[in-house]
């Protein structure tokens, strides 16, 4: 394909630069743009964004971040239509990420872009599907969405260019391995570290938030916990209705750990001020809460597992989805003939139980829905038409 032409793009003020901005505004262990370790296809430098920004529209512009917003955080579509899907969680975690990035001088463009990435692999029915799909090739290399997620933006998304996938910077793809392999034992950068550190923060806060909003947990359940006990010293959540109330406990959980984490961070880099990304990686510095608040949040998370992500309605909704992936994996790989064609070319270099478990893993919760529909519930009317 050839692409059209266009006048040269007029020449950028130096002081207007991407280069100069960082060297402005960015601590010194920061990690920088132009000490990338680069793309596995060479690309010349864009004149008015960095690498970090490419990568960050890459990601918002591909098709598997779109379909986000038909995957499942916790609850499913039919449970209404406040709580989190798998894309607002996404951008919530940008915002927050975003925001300690700022705070403590690191580089906001390399976190947006893995923060946006870091859930794109996730399959249909969250981590009900994942497990299934897991079960179903674990003869065969096992399926993991943040290893997922890597396989998409290098193989599997397409842009306009020759060469399959997003062609992401050496940066953005090393926090995404991390995700995939956290007992590697290495240090990450402090970027990786701040949106990890802030999915945590997200989730936690907004699945109590859609929990308590749906009916799943009431509000007596809650007032044992530490990091609530915290947030009611200093918020007036015994005033106005329910909803005010579920409003000023979320806000005021996010406040606090963002605040304590920050706060924990800038005297965590006190002493790291003239070391630069790689050394403060060397030197083995991670970032964290207090203890104080790291225990009480854990405390919360063991709440919201049994409370609410092994709640009857939900366990209920993981079996029916359970049942529905594993029947449609099974008839895909008897009847490879049904896939699409791209995936039909697939399944020669990468075997039918991995080409089925992608394939089926970039489904939205509804497409997948319906496909089993189609293929399953109608296939058995119709049993000559898999032939």
């Amino acid at each position: 394909m050839t692409l059209p032409t266009y006048p040269p793009t007029r020449c950028i003020e130096p002081s207007l630069s991407w280069q100069a901005r960082e060297r402005l505004l960015l601590a010194p262990y920061a990690m920088f743009s132009i000490h990338s370790e680069g793309r596995a296809v060479q690309e010349e430098s864009h004149p008015y964004r960095g690498p970090f920004q490419r990568d960050r529209d890459r990601v918002l512009h591909s098709a598997a971040f779109r379909r986000l917003s038909g995957k499942m955080q916790v609850f499913t579509g039919d449970m209404g239509d406040y709580h989190r899907t798998r894309l607002t969680h996404t951008n919530e975690v940008a915002s927050l990420a975003r925001t300690v990035g700022r705070t403590l001088r690191l580089n906001e463009d390399l976190i947006e872009a893995m923060a946006l990435l870091h859930d794109i692999g996730h399959p249909p029915f969250g981590h009900c599907g994942e497990d299934v799909l897991d079960a179903c090739v674990k003869d065969h290399g096992g399926f993991s969405h943040n290893a997922f997620a890597l396989e998409l933006v290098s193989r599997i998304e397409q842009r306009h260019t020759s060469y399959p996938g997003l062609n992401l910077t050496h940066e953005v793809l090393e926090g995404q391995q991390f995700r995939s392999d956290k007992n590697s034992g290495t240090v990450p950068m402090l970027e990786i570290q701040v949106v990890d550190a802030c999915d945590s923060i997200a989730y936690d806060a907004h699945d109590l938030d859609d929990a308590l909003k749906l009916g799943l947990l009431q509000w007596n359940q809650l007032q044992g916990l530490g990091l609530v006990q915290r947030v009611m010293r200093f918020s007036s959540m015994d005033q106005g209705n329910t909803a005010h109330r579920r409003q000023i406990l979320v806000h005021s959980l996010i406040d606090l750990q963002m605040g304590d984490f920050i706060q924990h961070a800038i005297l965590q880099l006190a002493d790291a001020t003239e070391l630069d990304s790689k050394s403060v990686q060397d030197v083995g510095i991670q970032l964290q809460m207090s203890p104080e608040l790291e225990s009480d949040k854990r405390e919360l998370e063991a709440f919201l597992f049994e409370q609410v992500y092994r709640h009857p309605r939900l366990i209920e909704v993981r079996s029916r989805a359970a049942t529905r992936l594993n029947q449609l994996f099974r008839l895909l790989k008897a009847y490879p003939q049904r896939l699409p064609e791209r995936f039909k070319r697939m399944v020669n270099e990468s075997g039918i139980e991995h080409t089925v478990a992608i394939y089926l893993a970039g489904m939205t919760d509804r497409f997948c829905d319906e496909q089993y529909v189609a293929m399953v519930e109608l296939g058995r009317e119709s049993a000559q038409d898999w032939s």
